[in-house]
């Protein structure tokens, strides 16, 4: 059975550039781009780091996610539905790191699942 640690926040951006900033001003987070995915991910130096994610459907203004550690996406997401949640993103690819998902509890808090792929993070 999987551990399901916390891995990965990831905060919402209106201005990816703007925020890195921010919080490497802030912080002194090691900020990485990665423009072709509108993204960038942030080293904290302890702990868990995460990613500075654009504005979307499933990532409005002020939202931050937390995604956790899963051995079987699927098999998670359904649990979460026989548990009263909502599938928001089914199992999906995240070319050379692995896969995610995202659900909402029954309190409509958002979270993500994530698995690391072969050689992943």
């Amino acid at each position: 059975m999987s551990k399901h640690a916390i891995v990965h926040v990831e905060i919402s951006a209106k201005d990816r550039l703007a925020a890195s900033k921010f919080y490497q001003e802030l912080f002194g987070w090691q900020v990485e781009q990665m423009p072709e995915m509108e993204y960038a991910t942030f080293e904290t130096g302890e702990g868990v780091g995460g990613g500075l994610s654009p504005l979307g459907e499933n990532n409005p203004e002020g939202s931050v996610v937390v995604y956790v550690s899963t051995d079987d996406i699927p098999a998670t997401l359904e649990q979460v539905v026989k548990l009263g949640g909502k599938v928001l993103v089914p199992q999906t690819e995240i070319p050379g790191m692995g896969w995610f998902g995202m659900f909402s509890d029954p309190s409509n808090n958002r979270l993500g699942l994530f698995k690391a792929g072969e050689g992943g993070a």
